[in-house]
């Protein structure tokens, strides 16, 4: 047994600390994002000045607590604001910085007044970067910026990886880039174009950004494995459609936002438990499992039945 999944006992070791922080894969989330945006800005030069960056985080965070406020939600939920902040820094770009705290609000906005069944329907980065692309023709993305680096990419995977993991969501960036790895060779086989190309489109830092940070937001994917399976593969789909088909850049960002209303359909036909930031439960392979779903404090509980009581 491992001793590091084991609550230890008030009367040998202390009280028992809250779990809740332990188990918030924000704090990871965190500390990788704002890792990658001092990097960006201070060693790739991002092409952003400090007065957007500043509008944008500090919009993010007091969108956020206006908002708690109005609702009446008795807890301030700052964190996810800093991470939309923080995804918004990396992709959007515009010639004027009031654009920035516009798509700080939007995004922000978007979680508390876009809702079905407790959860909201959209990522708040992925449809603020949306709506803003349709608005304005002064908002872009910039999905070049971190370049096509073999290093930088893998990077930044593995830094990705690790977060939703503790997330309990690696089963959606999996699906997703396998998926849309086998549609860019695929296509590339198709056309006869060396594999060299899909290689390097897949080296590319917005993809991971998209990938391990945006379409893995635990609250917007399916509740249940195979749902979050599935949304993935039509995300991938979505995406290939729109670089190949409509011949227009950012295509997971599109196909993101065009299918995250399915979610609740998904959620309906295959139904699992909701998910919390301080209990990331995994949710069932699909409806009718008999498995008990699996969280981090359930772990825990295991493990003090396995050592009794005392020794736990």
């Amino acid at each position: 047994m491992n001793p590091t999944s084991v609550t230890p006992s008030p009367s040998v070791n202390g009280p028992v600390r809250p779990p809740g922080r332990r188990y918030d894969s924000r704090w990871w989330q965190i500390c990788c994002l704002g890792g990658l945006l001092t990097y960006g800005l201070f060693r790739l030069h991002f092409d952003t000045p400090a007065i957007q960056v500043a509008a944008t985080i500090g919009t993010a965070l007091l969108a956020q607590w206006i908002f708690t406020r109005l609702f009446h939600i008795p807890t301030f939920e700052w964190k996810s604001a800093l991470i939309s902040g923080f995804g918004l820094c990396f992709l959007f770009r515009a010639n004027d910085w009031r654009l920035a705290v516009l798509c700080a609000a939007i995004a922000i906005g978007s979680k508390f007044l876009i809702r079905f069944h407790g959860k909201h329907l959209w990522n708040p980065t992925n449809i603020a970067l949306v709506v803003m692309m349709l608005a304005f023709n002064q908002a872009w993305v910039s999905p070049g910026q971190w370049g096509s680096g073999p290093t930088l990419a893998y990077a930044m995977a593995m830094a990705g990886s690790f977060v939703v993991n503790r997330s309990a969501r690696s089963d959606t960036s999996i699906a997703f880039i396998t998926a849309f790895a086998a549609i860019l060779v695929g296509r590339s086989l198709w056309v006869g174009e060396p594999l060299t190309i899909p290689v390097h489109r897949l080296e590319n830092g917005a993809l991971m950004i998209f990938t391990f940070h945006m379409i893995s937001d635990p609250k917007t994917t399916p509740n249940t494995r195979a749902g979050r399976i599935l949304f993935a593969s039509l995300v991938a789909m979505g995406a290939g459609f729109v670089a190949f088909g409509l011949f227009r850049p950012n295509g997971p960002i599109w196909a993101l936002a065009a299918l995250a209303p399915i979610v609740p359909l998904i959620d309906h036909v295959l139904p699992g438990p909701k998910y919390e930031w301080k209990r990331p439960v995994v949710g069932p392979l699909w409806k009718g499992d008999p498995h008990e779903p699996m969280d981090a404090r359930a772990h825990d509980r295991v493990g003090q039945h396995a050592l009794g009581a005392g020794r736990a």
